[in-house]
């Protein structure tokens, strides 16, 4: 496979070039091709890099990080937490709305699909950027983390004054390589129902991440 088959935003792809050449980045791009051959795979092949595509590296301000995608059918989108626009919502993205209600006193839409944070500068990523059916998990430890890791990295060297939200202990030790004398970092329980009422319910995290903006000369984000 060659970096010319690999479907990512132009300046994700500037920005990220050397690591796109690295062997262990084709092996799991390799990896996951094979994977899509034999298995049922979500998200579908061309919404692996969905939350590049809709967020170029310019637009950047909000990161909110995520582990896998969901496994079931038809849910995952290349979003981090979000669903395709037709789906019930899952457990986690219902609290997401439910924290988004009480902080900003505002409705959120009723569909899960997301790409309206997405095109406002919200990069929702995911860990891993792809999962195989009803097996949770399937696809970590193949590379996806370390390309994961190298774009989180990246934003944070590159960039200033973006919003890093890390949900639950795994984000946050994904996080550690974010320099929080330039950006802020906000962290909280995870907002699944196993541990909402833990630290995530009243975090407030979306009435702060849009002072911070604000306070830096960037437009709010509409969070419905």
């Amino acid at each position: 496979m060659t970096l010319d088959d690999i479907n990512i935003e132009k300046s994700w792809k500037k920005l990220l070039d050397e690591e796109l050449h690295k062997p262990y980045f084709l092996n799991t791009i390799s990896f996951v091709q094979n994977e899509y051959l034999h298995k049922t795979i979500y998200p579908r092949s061309e919404e692996i890099f969905r939350s590049f595509d809709l967020c170029p590296v310019d637009q950047v301000k909000v990161v909110i990080l995520g582990q896998d995608p969901y496994h079931g059918p038809k849910q995952a989108n290349g979003l981090a937490f979000a669903v395709h626009e037709d789906i019930l919502l899952p457990p986690s993205l219902k609290n997401i709305f439910k924290e988004i209600q009480s902080d900003l006193g505002v409705q959120p839409l009723s569909n899960g699909d997301l790409s309206r944070w997405a095109k406002q500068g919200v990069l929702l990523l995911n860990a891993t950027l792809t999962v195989q059916a009803s097996t949770p998990g399937s696809h970590q430890k193949k590379g996806w983390e370390e390309f994961t890791d190298t774009v989180i990295k990246k934003i944070s060297d590159e960039k200033q004054n973006v919003v890093f939200i890390l949900w639950g202990n795994y984000a946050k030790q994904k996080g550690s390589v974010i320099d929080r004398n330039k950006h802020l970092v906000l962290e909280a329980a995870h907002p699944s129902p196993f541990s909402a009422y833990t630290g995530f319910f009243g975090c407030k995290h979306f009435s702060k991440a849009n002072t911070y903006l604000k306070e830096h000369g960037l437009i709010e984000i509409d969070w419905r």
